[in-house]
This record gives structure tokens, sequence and C-alpha cells, in this order.
């Protein structure tokens, strides 16, 4: 079953609370049912985070395609280090290459670019790459930006934005990320 979308839309899910990547996979695996296919790339999750996603992403079938990046970053000690810093630029730089090409093209009907909007922020990704991406968008692909400090720029050329709030975290009482919960 090969469906397709007649409109593919632009959302964004941002903001300090949890869920931006639980929304964006649960949104994955309600694609699936319907036969969509789904590519996802996890652009700040280190390869050897060994996430609940991570470890199912092959019993989701050959529909769910989940790509990380092979470089480790650390936010706040990477971020610090201007070795680490090029690194990811010149990788990042070829990997928007690679996701235009698969945004335009329609092998996908859904693609979540991961903790996205983070890289933004940092620097890390040039804006205007990304809004010539956003505009060589296939109509019949619907995109999903996640991640803290979503630029008012794809904000505004998104067609849905929702901002996850933090109100409570068992966090913020000494609660360490859980397995299955978390990650």
């Amino acid at each position: 079953m090969n469906r397709k979308f007649k409109k593919g839309i632009v959302q964004v899910y941002t903001g300090d609370g949890k869920g931006k990547t639980t929304a964006a996979l649960g949104l994955a695996i309600r694609a699936l049912g319907q036969g969509l296919k789904v590519y996802m790339i996890q652009f700040l999750k280190s390869p050897r985070l060994n996430s609940g996603e991570y470890k199912i992403k092959n019993a989701l079938g050959k529909n769910f395609k989940l790509y990380r990046l092979n470089t480790p970053w650390w936010s706040l000690k990477s971020i610090k280090n201007d070795n680490h810093i090029k690194r990811m630029k010149n990788l990042l730089k070829r990997e928007m290459i690679k996701i235009k090409e698969i945004i335009s093209s329609e092998k996908y009907n859904l693609i979540i670019l991961d903790e996205i909007n983070v890289c933004l922020f940092y620097g890390l990704i040039d804006m205007d790459m990304l809004m010539a991406i956003i505009k060589a968008k296939s109509p019949g692909v619907e995109v999903v930006f996640t991640g803290r400090y979503a630029p008012e720029e794809l904000k505004e050329a998104a067609d849905l934005v929702t901002e996850m709030r933090m109100i409570k975290h068992p966090f913020s009482q000494g609660l360490k990320a859980r397995r299955g919960i978390e990650y």
C-alpha cells in the first residue's frame, strides 16, 4: 500500500516541556499504521544512545527508517569546543543536502527532523539553507521539526506549531531519565 497526502504540511514541536520527540514518534506510528512511509533523522542523539525507538526501528517494518548522525554531540560540552562545532557544521551541511533531496522527492510521506531546532539555535545549521529546504518540499510530504528553541522564522513558515510547556517535571526533584520513558 503506497498512500500519499494531497497536501503535506510543515509542523513544529517546540518548547521546554517533555514530549516533542515522543509526539513525533506517535505521529510516525499512526502514519505507519495507515501504510505511509516514514523517515526520521535524529540530529543530536548520540549513536551510542540505546533509546527505545532505536531498539524497535527494525520491528516497525520496511516503511520506517531511523537515521542518526554518526558524530557524538553533547550540548553542554560540545558547544564550547570550536573543533566540535566546526565538525558538526560541516557534517550538517552535507546532511542538509541529502535531506533536501529526500524532502523534494516523494520517497517518504512523513519526514521527522528530530532536534533540528536545537541545531538552528546553536547556529549549526544555516537558516537560509533550512528555508530553501522547506520551499523545495514536495506537496505530498509532511515534515515535522522538533526540539527546543524553534526560531520565529521557522514558526512563521510552519502550518502547525505546538509548544510543549513544562509546568512540573520530576527532573527538578532529582529523578534521572528513565529507560522506556525519556529514551
